[in-house]
């Protein structure tokens, strides 16, 4: 007996070919749609026994809100997530949501087709590996570095980093400019951006907050004076 169910991709060739290949198997496709942001508003509407539903990044926060809405509004309809295997956490993350099953977005077609009609059948729909994989990084995880540093970053213009340097090595307003070829009033502008980029409210603040996260030392920063500014650094001792 074919399963009723929906198919569901942030990419619509990928959604609309699996779609039909099931079709040929036999399966009654309610809706093939894109994007993911949109599913759980259709399956609730159209309340498949199964959707199968794609995601390219299933460790991004909110990547399985579509699966908390599904099974709160129509917990009758099993949720089988179609994506990568990157991350044992990704997987793990799909199931506390309330998925039924995972099965690797490159699974053959049979694969796929008997995920669907175990997790119809209220099991749980995932290769013993990839189950095991799950539970052995959340037992043990592993020591990701601090990405904090990176992040800041990120948010700064190349520009102000090199503004954020400076304040860490203890400048002024006025040697700011001078070390910049800047007006004084352009390096304040830069300083302000920067504390209120960074959340912080002073210099002092700025620079502690740089090198707790080692973003310094990220933004490639020499450890002592530059060495165009050594004579500089002497005169004013």
């Amino acid at each position: 007996m074919g399963v009723r169910l929906m198919v569901v991709d942030d990419h619509r060739l990928l959604a609309e070919a699996l779609a039909s290949a099931l079709k040929l198997r036999g399966h009654r496709v309610l809706a093939a749609a894109a994007p993911c942001a949109g599913a759980a508003e259709l399956v609730v509407s159209r309340a498949p026994e199964v959707c199968l539903l794609g995601t390219a990044a299933p460790a991004d926060p909110g990547a399985f809100d579509p699966v908390v809405r599904i099974k709160r509004e129509r917990p009758q309809v099993a949720v089988v997530v179609l994506g990568p295997v990157t991350s044992s956490r990704g997987i793990a993350a799909a199931f506390a949501a309330g998925a039924s099953g995972y099965v690797r977005h490159d699974e053959r077609i049979e694969g796929v087709e008997r995920a669907m009609v175990k997790a119809r059948a209220g099991e749980a729909a995932v290769a013993p590996q990839l189950l095991q994989g799950a539970f052995a990084e959340l037992l043990n995880p592993a020591v990701q570095p601090d990405d904090e540093a990176a992040r800041l970053l990120e948010m700064l213009t190349p520009r102000e980093v090199e503004v954020l340097v400076r304040v860490a090595e203890g400048e002024d307003t006025r040697l700011i400019a001078a070390g910049m070829g800047i007006a004084s009033s352009t390096a304040r502008t830069h300083v302000q951006r920067v504390l209120m980029k960074l959340g912080v409210g002073s210099r002092l603040e700025a620079a502690a907050l740089a090198a707790r996260t080692g973003l310094l030392e990220r933004a490639g920063a020499p450890a002592g004076p530059r060495p165009d500014e050594q004579g500089g650094a002497a005169g004013r001792s």
